[in-house]
């Protein structure tokens, strides 16, 4: 037969020199990772024999054996009787990473053999956990189905080639044949397998076949429990266990944070399983990658990546999903529009996050552990899911005026109990970054009076704070928004200086709207101010510096801004502004007050060399310094 020739996908060749390197001390998961992989081939078959029953005609009852040659060459065999591959999949299956994201998944290793483990772990290694222990690999596979399809041969020493060539083989499936490395050959001894077994797989659905130990016959035995953990009662089954599954399951090294396995009977009846992991994918800002529960109905295996059980705010949720109800035939476009779906889905999301609401309750720390991982893609529930937007409110956190960390740790409930007597609203404001917002003008009287604010600054923010109306009856204020209003909080003295400021200044507030223009709406004495010359302001239902931003991201073209102007008439930049006759130069300076209110504001200026060139020429004036290399105003 002829031999061809491949070159590995790019991303295999990186993938490969790295994980052989970094996950040496985890060499044990290559034997997971195959098992895992056979005991898809044959959900894939079991699947596809609903359909046509002939393809189990030969093979009535689907296996995983494993062999070993200890004593010879120095060989682990994985076989399975499943789906199997033609040649044209062997070489697209074997040389290629599906995966989107690759390419930043890529970027991040840094060249940290314990950091590029865990990286690795989440990205999952399958196949190719084989060249962890092998210096040679050979993979011999026969598709099921295709009475006309020869058997296929590919082999690779993992080091950036592989051979394929067409063989004639009896049966279908595939064998997966490792040639230990020297400093591998501890795998060849059938009692280590066995206990790799027990302690990875044990889990599996179908049989795991070793020859009996101590025996020269041919004779096979059973080395694994061969009962769905979904299936067991929850009595019966060990924290150890549930994590083996987890890992299993979604190729991550690490253990999950938490899980809740549960049953439902009655109306509808199903069994759910799910995982909340401890660390983020490394592609979980792909709102298009793969994603959703393992879906089975009956037990037989139907689908990876079910992702209509569960809203895409939830998609870092990993799990095992098995219906009594949906039909065994039942495709992506059915579960689409089914009715049914639709309720399994609700009662999940709502399990989902009574799980993550009990996290929180029962441990801060923990929960912090969650937040600093999937906390803004959490977030996305504000917004895309009104219907429990109640439940996802009380699991958000912020960072806060009221604490000294910038780490996001206060929940609105918190804030709600510390709120002073007469306040009304929950103060929200969105900046940059937190410090930026900490030292926003936006909120220097609402920190004189002690009134907390949240401080947001994920680009998200902008987004989800647009659906905030209420928690606990106070109501959501943007600080930046419209009249500050402090209500019952503000004081007589507040009042009657407000009164006074705004009846001198009238004549100052009437010169700078005439000296800005259509730059601005409105001059007013601003109430925010305590320290800072000037903010801007939009109305209450217009969106700010933050939304227009994300806004503008999106595509979107957005109308000129014509905000108010508010003024600290205490400032003794206003004051000098005030004082200054001259018209050309009090619109100078009112134009370099209003320019800085928006940079302040996070939004960009016209022209930044004349605001340079002013800011100038006002230093020069305030100094006394000649300005004979200045140009003219």
């Amino acid at each position: 037969m002829t031999v061809e020739k491949h070159g590995f996908q790019t991303e295999v060749k990186q993938l490969l020199k790295l994980m052989i390197h970094s996950l040496y001390s985890n060499r044990d998961i290559f034997l997971r990772e195959l098992i895992s992989n056979a005991s898809d081939a044959n959900d894939r078959l079991r699947f596809e024999s609903i359909a046509r029953p002939e393809l189990l005609a030969e093979e009535a009852e689907l296996k995983i054996w494993i062999d070993t040659d200890a004593a010879g060459n120095g060989t682990v065999t994985v076989r399975d009787n499943g789906a199997g591959m033609n040649r044209e999949e062997a070489i697209s299956h074997l040389g290629t990473i599906a995966k989107s994201g690759t390419a930043s998944f890529f970027q991040q290793l840094s060249g940290d053999q314990q950091k590029d483990s865990q990286l690795i772990g989440q990205f999952g290694v399958g196949f190719y956990s084989a060249f962890i222990v092998a210096e040679r690999v050979e993979v011999f596979s026969r598709k099921a189905g295709d009475p006309a399809a020869s058997g296929v041969r590919w082999e690779s020493s993992g080091e950036g080639e592989f051979d394929v060539e067409t063989v004639d083989l009896d049966t279908c499936g595939t064998r997966i044949v490792l040639h230990l490395k020297p400093e591998a050959k501890e795998y060849a001894d059938g009692f280590r397998l066995r206990s790799l077994i027990r302690r990875y797989s044990d889990h599996i659905g179908f049989p795991i076949l070793m020859q009996k130990a101590g025996e020269a016959s041919l004779e096979y035995e059973t080395v694994n429990q061969a009962q769905a953990l979904w299936t067991m009662p929850r009595s019966e089954i060990k924290d150890e266990e549930y994590k083996q599954f987890y890992q299993h399951l979604s190729h991550d090294f690490s253990e999950p944070l938490l899980w809740s396995h549960n049953r439902v009977e009655g109306r509808r009846e199903y069994t759910s399983l799910l995982y909340v992991p401890s660390r983020a994918p490394f592609d979980l800002w792909q709102r298009e990658a793969p994603r959703g529960l393992k879906l089975y109905v009956k037990r037989v295996f139907i689908m990876d990546d079910a992702e209509q059980f569960l809203p895409l705010y939830l998609r870092f949720v990993k799990g095992v999903l098995d219906s009594s109800d949906l039909p065994l035939n039942v495709s992506r476009e059915i579960l689409q529009h089914d009715a049914e779906v639709e309720a399994i889905r609700s009662g999940l999301t709502k399990r989902v996050l009574e799980l993550l609401s009990k996290l929180a309750a029962d441990d801060a720390d923990k929960y912090a552990a969650f937040w600093k991982e999937f906390g803004t893609v959490l977030k996305e529930g504000v917004a895309e899911d009104p219907a429990n937007r109640d439940k996802i409110l009380p699991l958000l956190r912020f960072a806060s005026t009221h604490e000294s960390v910038d780490d996001p740790k206060v929940s609105l409930t918190q804030y709600v109990q510390r709120m002073k007597t007469d306040q009304e609203h929950i103060y929200f404001l969105i900046a940059d970054s937190v410090a930026a917002a900490r030292s926003s003008p936006y909120i220097e009287q609402l920190k004189e009076h002690g009134i907390e604010v949240l401080l947001l600054s994920e680009r998200i923010d902008a987004w989800i704070t647009e659906q905030f109306d209420k928690f606990e009856s106070k109501h959501f204020k943007n600080a930046a928004r419209g009249d500050l209003n402090l209500g019952k909080l503000e004081t007589e003295f507040d009042r009657l200086r407000k009164e006074s400021d705004l009846k001198e200044s009238k004549g100052l507030l009437k010169r700078v709207k005439d000296a800005l223009g259509d730059k601005v709406s409105e001059v007013r004495v601003g109430t925010r101010l305590k320290d800072s010359p000037t903010c801007l302001v939009v109305g209450e239902h217009e969106p700010d510096a933050a939304m227009r931003r994300l806004l503008e991201a999106t595509g979107q073209k957005m109308p000129p801004s014509k905000p108010v102007l508010e003024m600290n008439v205490s400032n003794a930049l206003v004051k000098y502004l005030d004082q200054e006759s001259d018209a050309e130069r009090f619109g100078e300076l009112a134009t370099l007050l209003y320019e800085q209110a928006a940079l302040v504001e996070g939004d960009r200026i016209g022209n930044p060399i004349d605001y340079v060139q002013r800011l100038n020429r006002l230093l020069i004036r305030l100094t006394g310094t000649p300005a004979t290399s200045m140009p003219a105003a």
